[in-house]
């Protein structure tokens, strides 16, 4: 055979497998699209009502816990710890001693002011007597009477100087951690241990300026804190400062709880929300219905077709409100009694078909 045939021949060949290879590529992405025409199955749901509650007007703000009496004991007066009455943590009422200073020099030191006093006292009775008979002159009888008050004085400024001697429990409360030891020199102002009023105990938050036509004092408040995320703890505000810092414009607020079992500790973070007394309507979904997004919040709300389709869901923008214990407040999209997607958005698109959960579409009946 010739070149020329076998050249032809080959090309022949050449073309049959591109065209085959051609036609198979055809075949795949034939299929591809059919299968991409076909709808996806129906999505598995769960569905909640939106529901109407009655919510009370709130204000959120952070805020830290301070106790009603909280302050360092120190001592106002030099010397030597004696001995320590007193534990760590404990808890103490009102003129309880804490600690007594060596006094020894200054007991002995009232002792003859006190001799002094009486020997000034007994001076001025004898003037007393005399000044009726003329016997003293009159000059004679006020210095007496000046020396018996002024000795009088100095007892009791070394009695108040004893006094000091002994640190004693400004107001009932619970004792933090001992700073001092015995035996251990003090300067003036050392501090000795912090004391604390526990029960009951206040909490400070700042509002913007704005807000203060909507609280009041005797207002509601709630109170959460990271040492116990899952209690509550309630109160009312006690106090409105009189004024606005005019760098942030805020305004400080105090309110008040009660602490019986002394969890709360000062100095907590807290997260407060503050309750006006009257009660509106809302329109509220759980958190986990809301998709939140740059272009704005919305929810996947059901939509009852016939036809093929069944059951779909539409794409409902939406204008949430406050979020409170798990749910969130619709200001505008959703009705009441409308039922939409509680959870799983990311998976959903606009008009997909779905397929309710058994167990919560009987819940929204």
């Amino acid at each position: 055979m010739s070149r020329a045939p076998r050249l032809l021949i080959g090309i022949v060949i050449l073309v049959v497998l591109l065209g085959g290879l051609f036609g198979l590529r055809y075949l795949q992405l034939q299929a591809q699209k059919e299968q991409m025409a076909q709808a996806p199955p129906p999505a598995t749901v769960e569905v909640v009502e939106a529901a109407e509650q009655r919510w009370r007007s709130a204000l959120t703000a952070i805020g830290s816990l301070r106790a009603v009496n909280g302050i360092r004991v120190a001592n106002e007066v030099a010397g030597v710890v004696d001995s320590i009455e007193f534990e760590s943590g404990q808890a103490v009422e009102a003129g309880d001693v804490l600690i007594h200073l060596d006094d020894e020099t200054d007991r002995a030191a009232l002792e003859t002011r006190q001799a002094e006093a009486q020997l000034a006292r007994q001076q001025f009775e004898r003037f007393s007597d005399l000044i009726g008979q003329d016997a003293v002159s009159r000059a004679q009888f006020d210095e007496a009477q000046a020396n018996a008050q002024a000795a009088q004085a100095r007892v009791h400024e070394q009695e108040a100087l004893v006094a000091k001697k002994t640190i004693r429990a400004p107001f009932a409360g619970v004792l933090g951690l001992r700073q001092v030891d015995l035996g251990q020199f003090i300067p003036v102002g050392t501090p000795i241990v912090e004391i604390n009023m526990l029960d009951p105990i206040q909490v400070d938050f700042t509002l913007g300026e704005r807000d203060l036509p909507r609280i009041a004092v005797g207002d509601p408040v709630r109170v959460r804190v990271a040492a116990y995320p899952d209690d509550v703890f309630e109160g009312t505000i006690l106090a409105i400062e009189s004024s606005v810092r005019p760098a942030t414009r805020t305004v400080e607020v105090r309110a008040r709880l009660a602490n019986p079992d002394a969890r709360l500790r000062p100095g907590m973070f807290a997260n407060v929300t503050a309750f006006r007394r009257e009660q509106r309507n809302v329109v509220t979904v759980p958190r986990t219905a809301i998709s939140y997004n740059t272009y704005g919040d919305f929810v996947f709300a059901l939509r009852e077709g016939e036809g093929e389709n069944g059951t779909t869901v539409e794409r409902v923008q939406v204008r949430t409100g406050e979020v409170r214990d798990g749910r969130v407040e619709i200001v505008d999209g959703v009705e009441a009694g409308q039922r939409v997607v509680a959870a799983g958005l990311l998976r959903l698109r606009n008009g997909q078909s779905v397929d309710v959960a058994d167990g919560e579409a009987a819940e929204t009946q």
